[in-house]
């Protein structure tokens, strides 16, 4: 399996990014003359998911709260008189995570594994606590919600992350019980990003509008989103409230999913680092396996799932796409004269659904470590992942999958820019930032270049969907511009450098 090696320049780069120093920026903000404008921040309350909340690296602690973009929110807020109670129901550790829980595991950290930099998650470290008696709490994020879940009165019975400070109300409530003069709303981020992160191992829900019948890694239904977050709205304005809402960034412009490519596989590759050994697997493969199946394939009208293998360009991944017609049972019949009914059974069940990947499809970051790996019960001489053995489902998100993700998106977002303007609300346009933000020139701030790429890039964390306390920055400085824009208010931008990115080994 290929390492990801991270050159000595690129480290050089990131650190710097963390430690330089940047001409009169805090002069200009303490020189500038901060307003409320029309906007009342006296009591400031943010909803959302993770993304609101400072989760990062693959995990919810208390550094990366600290650095949550509501904070940074309240803290220029501040400066004009706003926001000075605002409180983050915090972590009891820079750990995160919860023992005994499944799935809530500790941050992810970069460290040197066999000469190569990857993340290694640290174990977790405290159990679940509860932290009610110190609210309310002002920052309402909680990883892992959907637009939906806000408005559950049980959802602490069903997120350990608001179990800990609930009161026994849904979020929605506990905020409106505040009476705040001023919010912001991100929520609806997971209602695809569950899907997509998992492979599209989901239903796309779009026409049913009953979410009791979804199932964890379902997509939401537009109208469904679209009509809860309009309720979450109209509660939080009717005492008056003004507020900002921000719209969904496509997944295709994270390093979740643009990390890893749908074509690694070279002689070095192919070779452990060989590459003779690798062009002798290929020769292999290429008769015993890639050959066989294109010719049997070519028959059925199907021939352009399976190329052979080139000993000079990279080679695509081998996958499984579900939503291929399966041709087990020709598969079988055409291969049991040369295999025998037994092993052509089993090729035909393998590979009835198998193609290589192309540029359309999205390998997810977590899949980089399965690339390779052994497949569990498969035959001794065809069980490597994504090279004899196709990746599943769950590991790729393919094109088909994509454009659901990518309809569903649109019209969540044409739904959230109609209510952010019905309602007379402040916009973000998370979505054009984030794609801003992926193009290869970036975003430059004080002259220096911010991307999405995984790790060098200064803005995406560990886990390569949440950011890093610079990339919360940059959208905490969105969310001023729209805000600022909006109610006539004069905040100030908040300094990106003074906020943390990746941390490298010592």
């Amino acid at each position: 399996m290929k390492k990801y090696i991270f050159p000595t320049i690129a480290i050089a780069a990131s650190l710097f990014l963390t430690g330089c120093n940047h001409y009169d920026f805090e002069n200009d903000v303490e020189n500038m003359s901060v307003s409320q404008g029309k906007a009342n921040f006296a009591k400031y309350v943010a909803l959302g998911n993770s993304l609101t909340s400072g989760y990062r690296d693959g995990t919810l602690y208390s550094d990366g709260q600290l650095e949550s973009y509501p904070a940074m929110l309240a803290s220029v807020m501040q400066k004009a008189g706003g926001a000075l109670d605002f409180k983050q129901p915090m972590m009891p550790n820079n750990i995160g995570g919860f023992q005994g829980l499944p799935g809530f595991s500790g941050k992810l950290t970069l460290q040197v594994v066999n000469g190569s930099l990857a993340p290694v998650p640290s174990p977790a470290a405290a159990p679940l606590d509860n932290v009610t008696a110190s609210g309310p709490y002002q920052n309402l994020g909680i990883p892992g919600a959907k637009s939906f879940h806000l408005g559950l009165a049980n959802y602490g019975m069903l997120n350990p992350y608001y179990s800990r400070f609930s009161t026994g109300v849904s979020p929605i409530a506990a905020a409106v019980a505040q009476a705040p003069t001023f919010f912001s709303l991100w929520i609806g981020n997971n209602d695809v990003l569950s899907y997509a992160t998992n492979g599209g191992d989901g239903v796309d829900q779009t026409g049913n509008t009953n979410p009791a019948t979804y199932g964890p890694n379902d997509i939401t239904d537009p109208g469904v989103l679209v009509g809860a977050v309009t309720g979450y709205v109209n509660a939080l304005t009717a005492g008056g409230a003004k507020g900002v809402i921000a719209n969904i960034p496509n997944v295709t412009s994270i390093p979740f999913f643009t990390t890893v490519p749908y074509n690694p596989l070279t002689k070095a590759v192919l070779g452990g680092g060989d590459e003779a050994l690798g062009q002798a697997n290929i020769t292999a493969l290429n008769a015993q396996l890639y050959g066989p199946l294109k010719q049997a394939l070519t028959a059925f009208g199907a021939g352009d799932r399976i190329n052979l293998l080139s000993s000079t360009a990279p080679n695509p991944l081998l996958i499984k796409d579900v939503n291929l017609t399966n041709l087990s049972p020709q598969l079988t019949a055409a291969l049991t004269p040369s295999l025998g009914a037994a092993t052509a059974a089993a090729f035909g069940a393998i590979y009835g659904q198998a193609r290589q990947a192309t540029a359309d499809d999205y390998v997810l970051l977590t899949t980089k470590a399965v690339i390779g790996s052994v497949a569990t019960g498969a035959p001794a001489t065809i069980n490597k992942y994504g090279i004899s053995f196709p990746l599943e489902n769950a590991h790729i998100l393919t094109q088909t999958e994509t454009t659901k993700v990518m309809t569903a998106t649109a019209a969540y977002n044409a739904g959230l820019k109609n209510l952010a303007t019905t309602k007379g609300l402040a916009f973000v346009d998370a979505n054009a930032k984030m794609t801003e933000l992926s193009s290869a020139s970036g975003i430059l701030f004080d002259g220096v270049k911010f991307t999405t790429k995984f790790v060098t890039g200064g803005s995406f964390s560990l886990d390569g969907v949440h950011l890093t306390g610079k990339g919360y920055a940059i959208i905490a400085n969105e969310f001023i511009k729209a805000i600022n824009q909006k109610y006539q208010s004069t905040l100030p931008q908040v300094n990106i450098y003074n906020y943390s990115g990746i941390t490298f080994p010592q």
